[in-house]
């Protein structure tokens, strides 16, 4: 009987399943959980709120992730919105907090309106990918930049984690970013780098903020966190589902992604998606032999997430714990493949290429005019000029 039993479990969740999932659930974190600190920092939050937000990312992949993965018997990864992160920590508005978390729940909103109504996603899908990824590359830039102005003021730091970032990705590219994380922590640990830890608590903990509106804010985060999160993470996450052969509306995704960040935006959640690298991990042939029941991997990522929401109190605590030159230099690592992935899509068509370039500039410039940030107004300038440029093709 319980050889049987064993074989049945084995079957339903093979070795292969256990370890696709936390590969993945280890890399969606801990590539990019150094930005989400970052974005909380430039926020203003304190460390109990950017412990809180966290905690409630991880939680609104694992229960999210798991009710949508059982519900619709496929593996629905999902991740935290890493553009979005670096959108938010890009911000030098300086709104505060209770503004953030409003335009969290703002984007979040619209995300979930966009599923409800299938002609909205109709249009979404007419959004240039080139002008939205040219806002994407200049968000990213500035961060990149900043990896190499590290080596201005720690160049044994910069320079050893930007060669084993090249040696990684070459021979280990799908786990480059978690080698990188270990190779600074245990630099930094050995330098005596690693201040006084945050006092809190040894857990995972929910700090609610009432969220203040401010019209500001959200035509210069909400809007663009919204678009960008859906061009860069939800429509590339569908691709990934739909690659390994399965055929999600995307209607309910989006709309439930987006739920899930409205009720967790208090919390200081930005933004409850889709993942897409992560989610190739989990949804092929590699994780499970049957596509029937490949399900159970969205589970099992949802419950190492689970672990991570437990344990994130302490793990931020590290993150604010590291000189800033260190976070700089992870998160600039971090998104060299994202910076080469938009700038890729932001001169893919050669007729938008003029609009895209706009765009980049623009973003990337970091201005704030009205109050207003520089993502809003990149958007702005690239959408004025394929306008123009349309407008000037009907007269010809």
């Amino acid at each position: 009987m319980l050889m049987r039993r064993a074989a049945a479990a084995h079957r339903l969740a093979p070795p292969a399943a256990w370890s696709s999932a936390v590969i993945a659930a280890l890399i969606g974190f801990g590539g990019t959980v150094a930005l989400v600190v970052q974005a909380g920092q430039a926020m203003g939050g304190s460390p109990v709120q950017i412990g809180s937000a966290v905690t409630a990312l991880c939680l609104g992949i694992a229960l999210g992730g798991a009710a949508l993965s059982f519900s619709l018997r496929m593996p629905v990864v999902l991740a935290w919105s890493t553009p979005g992160a670096a959108l938010v920590a890009a911000s030098t508005l300086q709104v505060g907090w209770p503004a953030a978390t409003a335009a969290f729940a703002v984007a979040a909103l619209m995300m979930m309106v966009l599923g409800m109504v299938p002609m909205l996603g109709r249009l979404a899908n007419r959004i240039p990918p080139s002008v939205a990824s040219a806002m994407l590359a200049g968000v990213l830039l500035p961060f990149c930049l900043a990896l190499f102005h590290t080596f201005e003021s720690d160049w044994v730091l910069a320079g050893l984690l930007l060669a084993l970032f090249v040696i990684a990705r070459r021979l280990f590219p799908l786990y480059a970013l978690l080698i990188v994380l270990a190779g600074a922590v245990a630099l930094v640990v050995l330098r005596g780098d690693v201040g006084a830890l945050p006092a809190g608590a040894m857990f995972g903990t929910l700090s609610p903020t009432m969220p203040a509106f401010d019209a500001r804010v959200i035509v210069s985060l909400a809007i663009p966190l919204f678009l960008v999160t859906l061009v860069s993470q939800n429509l590339p996450g569908l691709v990934v589902l739909r690659s390994a052969g399965y055929e999600p509306s995307p209607q309910p995704l989006l709309f439930f992604t987006g739920l899930a960040t409205l009720l967790l935006a208090p919390f200081g959640a930005h933004g409850v998606n889709l993942a897409a690298i992560t989610a190739a991990i989990c949804t092929g042939e590699d994780a499970h032999p049957d596509k029937d029941k490949r399900w159970i991997v969205g589970l099992l990522y949802a419950l190492f997430y689970l672990v991570l929401a437990l344990f994130s109190a302490p793990l931020v605590a590290l993150f604010l714990a590291m000189p800033p030159s260190t976070i700089a230099a992870i998160t600039g690592i971090a998104l060299i493949g994202p910076l080469a992935n938009a700038i890729g899509g932001m001169l893919a068509e050669p007729d938008d290429r003029d609009a895209a370039i706009l765009t980049f500039a623009a973003t990337a410039s970091g201005i704030a005019l009205l109050g207003i940030g520089s993502a809003f107004w990149g958007l702005a300038v690239g959408f004025l000029a394929l306008g123009a440029r349309a407008l000037l093709r009907r007269k010809d």
